[in-house]
């Protein structure tokens, strides 16, 4: 009775945690295509004046130096970048992302919504901050912008959207919705690991275990093992009968995050 108390548990925490993990794993995907822009920006136009080169050369460097975390030396990159170029969106939404990082929260919307302003047709910008405004309680006006971001996005980038617009509709309550959208994800970008583990997650809750188990493999021919996809794994291995596997998982949880809530929750399923 206390085990199966503890793993509801362990539900309402990675409920309320969804939009911060994903947060900090949605960096890189949030940045890509604003990299390639600063990228297709700087070697497209030969005869750009000097300062609007070195601002897309600074902005490329404050994208690298966010991605492996050094979020300190970012900042001081883009900031000069800015300074260099205060008209570029790819900027601005940058440092959003940056601000939303280091939970400096109004001036991550002070900057999403400057990029808007600048660059008010970028699906790009509109999907972060969309994410953002979810992420923060805002679900209409973040889902008008995701939905935007959809529409405009080119074929081979909509995913992204439809990803977090699916997070954003899950976090309401709207769980047909958002597996739809999580559905429409991977219908573009089968490998899409974040969708993967969501689609993950709402399996297990409709009972469809061995559909979680499916999902489940196809998330780790991609991407690694986290504390949440490993309490996952081990419930739904309980709920399919296999101990022996579901065994397995929990050794990994607790050698592999021995810190995280979930092998505490493992650990001392009574307290």
């Amino acid at each position: 009775w206390w085990a199966k108390l503890r793993i509801k548990a362990v539900d309402t925490f990675a409920y309320r945690n969804r939009m911060e993990i994903v947060r900090l794993n949605w960096i890189f995907y949030s940045l890509f295509p604003i990299l390639l822009l600063a990228a297709c920006t700087s070697n497209s136009r030969p005869d750009a004046d000097k300062s609007e080169r070195e601002a897309n050369l600074y902005l490329q460097m404050g994208v690298r130096y966010l991605e492996i975390g050094k979020t300190d030396v970012a900042l001081e990159r883009l900031k000069h970048s800015l300074d260099l170029n205060p008209d570029n969106s790819a900027t601005h939404d940058v440092l959003a992302v940056l601000y939303e990082q280091i939970e400096e929260y109004g001036k991550a919307r002070y900057h999403f919504e400057q990029s808007i302003e600048l660059s008010p047709d970028n699906p790009a910008t509109e999907n972060n901050y969309g994410r953002f405004l979810c992420a923060h309680g805002d679900y209409e006006k973040g889902m008008k912008n995701l939905d935007s971001a959809i529409y405009k996005s080119l074929k081979t980038r909509k995913w992204f959207a439809y990803t977090n617009a699916g997070i954003c509709e899950y976090q309401h309550g709207n769980k047909h919705n958002s597996e739809q959208y999580f559905r429409e994800a991977l219908q573009l970008q089968p490998a899409y690991a974040p969708a993967l583990l969501e689609m993950m997650q709402i399996s297990y809750e409709q009972g469809k275990y061995m559909s979680a188990r499916a999902f489940l493999e196809r998330y780790q021919e991609v991407a690694k093992h986290t504390p949440r996809t490993l309490m996952l794994a081990m419930k739904t291995e309980i709920a399919l009968g296999n101990q022996e596997q579901a065994d397995e998982y929990k050794r990994q949880l607790l050698e592999k995050f021995p810190a995280s809530e979930q092998a505490r929750i493992v650990r001392d399923p009574v307290q």
